[in-house]
C-alpha cells in the first residue's frame, strides 16, 4: 500500500484539477499517476515536473530507445516498480529486445548491439553506482554521442532518478491489477 494516497479527483482543488488534467492529457487521461499524483499536492511543482519531463521526452537529442534503456537501468537500480512497469510498456511499444530488459532486471550485463547502447549503459551504470563517470567513459560518450546528447542523457538520468526516489520512498503502486515485474532485491 502506498504511503501517500493520490488525491481523489472529486477532492482536488481547482488548481490541482487543472494540473491533473494537463498532466493526464498526455498520459492517457483520467487521474495523474505515479509521481505526478503525489506532486499534485503542490500544483506548481506538478506543472514544472510535467513540463520538464515532457521536454526531455519530446525535445532532447537522445533517441527514444536510448532514453528507455537509461530509464530501465535507473528503475532497476532503485527497484522502482512503477517506473519499471511504465517503461517496460514503452520498451515493448518500441519493439526493443526483451533479452536486454531481462538482463537489466536480473542485474546482469545485457548483450548490447550498438556503440550507442553500450555507452548509454556505461554512463548510466557508472553514475548510479559510482556517482560519477570515469574519464574514459566520458571521452567515449562524448565521441559516440556528442557533447549535447551526452548532456541531455545525463539530465534525463537525473530526472528519472528523481522520479525513482519519489516512487520508492512513497511506495507508489503499479496502477490497476498489474502484476509486479520480478525485480528481486
Amino acid at each position: 500500500m502506498a504511503r501517500i494516497e493520490p488525491i481523489p479527483l472529486d477532492l482536488m482543488t481547482e488548481e490541482q484539477r487543472r494540473a491533473n488534467d494537463e498532466i493526464a492529457s498526455t498520459r492517457g487521461g483520467g487521474a495523474a499517476k505515479g509521481p505526478f499524483a503525489l506532486w499534485l499536492r503542490t500544483p506548481e511543482l506538478a506543472d514544472k515536473a510535467n513540463a520538464f519531463g515532457s521536454y526531455l521526452r519530446r525535445n532532447s537529442n537522445v533517441p527514444q530507445n536510448l532514453v528507455e534503456l537509461a530509464v530501465l537501468i535507473v528503475a532497476r537500480h532503485y527497484t522502482a516498480q512503477y517506473e519499471w512497469h511504465a517503461h517496460m510498456n514503452s520498451w515493448r511499444k518500441l519493439g526493443l529486445d526483451e533479452g536486454v530488459a531481462n538482463a537489466i532486471r536480473d542485474r546482469k550485463i545485457p548483450k548490447l548491439k550498438t556503440d550507442e547502447d553500450i555507452i548509454v549503459f556505461q554512463v548510466t551504470t557508472e553514475l548510479l553506482e559510482n556517482r560519477n563517470v570515469s574519464d574514459g567513459t566520458y571521452e567515449s560518450a562524448r565521441e559516440i554521442l556528442g557533447e549535447q546528447t551526452l548532456l541531455d542523457l545525463v539530465t534525463i538520468i537525473g530526472f528519472y532518478v528523481m522520479v525513482a526516489l519519489v516512487l520508492v520512498t512513497f511506495e507508489v503502486e503499479i496502477p490497476g491489477d498489474h502484476e509486479k515485474y520480478p525485480l528481486p532485491e
